[in-house]
């Protein structure tokens, strides 16, 4: 209840404080490429129920739904600005929606593609499908895009077990960290 409560808070605060910096992406979004300014995809969340999650649109829209690292060419599908949006992370800000309606939270595994059958056999097998999926992540600090999936359960895993509510501002706070730097995304 404690985590939901802070969730709340933190996305009603986030969320406004970023109201004009959001409308500019969304109007920059818009102008730079066709079609919507969002991309809802489907996504897994708590005890493997899809759901939809908004992210900022960085992909042209008529790129395959699957994870960037299966594209042939992730960089001949980014929208003009869609490279900017990724390296920053700022196409993820839309997902504050996903925290206030509970399909997310903060702190949590990143949630899967509804596609990505391995990903998803893993974490149930361990366990994982469990959790609230979450904006970042345990094994999001500790290497974000560039993980093999084996790996990346492996540290949700250890945030399964790991989880409180220290543990989550550290990783919030090593989220920034990241975010800053932007170490570990792959556009």
């Amino acid at each position: 209840m404690r985590k939901r409560i802070f969730d709340l808070l933190v996305a009603l605060i986030v969320g406004f404080l970023l109201l004009l910096p959001v409308a500019i992406i969304a109007i920059a979004v818009r102008l730079s490429s066709k079609g919507p300014v969002l991309y809802w995809s489907d996504r897994v969340g708590m005890n493997n129920v899809i759901f939809k999650m908004p992210k900022f649109r960085s992909m042209k829209v008529d790129t395959p739904a699957v994870a960037t690292h299966l594209l042939q060419d992730p960089d001949s599908a980014l929208t003009p600005i869609g490279g900017f949006l990724r390296q920053s992370s700022l196409d993820e800000l839309p997902q504050l929606w996903s925290i206030l309606k509970g399909d997310m939270s903060l702190v949590g595994p990143r949630p899967a593609l509804f596609n990505q059958h391995d990903l998803i056999a893993l974490r149930t097998e361990q366990g994982v499908q469990t959790l609230i999926p979450g904006l970042t992540g345990w094994a999001q600090v500790n290497g974000r895009d560039e993980l093999p999936i084996p790996q990346k359960v492996e540290w949700d895993v250890e945030y399964v077990q790991r989880q409180t509510f220290l543990f989550d501002i550290y990783i919030l706070w090593l989220t920034v960290v990241k975010v800053l730097r932007r170490s570990g995304v792959s556009h």
